[in-house]
């Protein structure tokens, strides 16, 4: 029995261990992430199909069709529930539809190129400035309309203030949610290589020929 579980016990200690290493390869193959650091600040705009206002717990609840936008940052989900706290910091937490996922998309500062996620549900944390996919989690990096690079997995957690995700293969409150299973996966892209400079001109064909006749006028 005592041989049993500790089995089970390295065995945890091993998964642990090489989910550390993917997610640490994760974060030095794609680099910063760098989202648009403004967007913290900028208005929430937010279009749906219905509102409904809880006075008593100070949330507003939208229905169909809803579309978040708060600078780059672009939500859309069948509901979404957002409040505001004392300090002004602003939480939405947005539902996907039976058939469809919550999807999420903030471009990367100084750079033509986009952070894009879907979950069952996706919590935007204004406070803490994190985003959180939940439940068939899905999280790319896009240059331009190209992906460079795929993560799945049960839950992703995005922070912005730090530039840096967290993936866990495993639902913690119930089965497994990275596509039905239990593990994370990841796509990476090499870097592009710069473009390679012209070579330099040939001074003896920038000298003018002398036997160029110039016709008269």
């Amino acid at each position: 029995m005592a041989t049993s579980a500790l089995s089970k016990f390295r065995a945890f200690m091993n998964y642990k261990f090489l989910l550390s290493l993917v997610t640490a390869a994760l974060l030095w193959g794609a680099g910063p992430v760098q989202a648009e650091k403004a967007d913290r600040n900028k208005p929430m705009n937010i279009e749906a199909d219905a509102l409904r206002y809880d006075d008593l717990k100070q949330i507003s609840i939208f229905t169909g069709r809803v579309l978040l936008t708060k600078g780059t940052i672009q939500i859309r989900g069948e509901r979404l529930e957002v409040r505001q706290d004392a300090d002004g910091y602003q939480f939405g937490v947005a539902t996907g539809a039976a058939d469809k996922l919550a999807f999420f998309r903030q471009k990367r500062e100084a750079l033509d190129e986009f952070i894009e996620g879907e979950g069952e549900t996706i919590t935007y944390d204004g406070r803490a400035d994190t985003v959180t996919f939940s439940r068939h989690a899905q999280l790319r990096r896009l240059r331009g309309t190209t992906v460079a690079d795929e993560i799945t997995g049960a839950s992703i957690v995005y922070e912005n203030l730090t530039d840096q995700f967290s993936v866990d293969g495993v639902a913690k409150n119930g089965p497994s949610g990275a596509l039905g299973s239990g593990r994370v996966r990841v796509m990476l892209s090499p870097k592009p290589e710069p473009a390679a400079s012209a070579p330099p001109a040939d001074p003896a064909r920038l000298k003018p020929s002398s036997n160029v006749t110039v016709p008269p006028k």
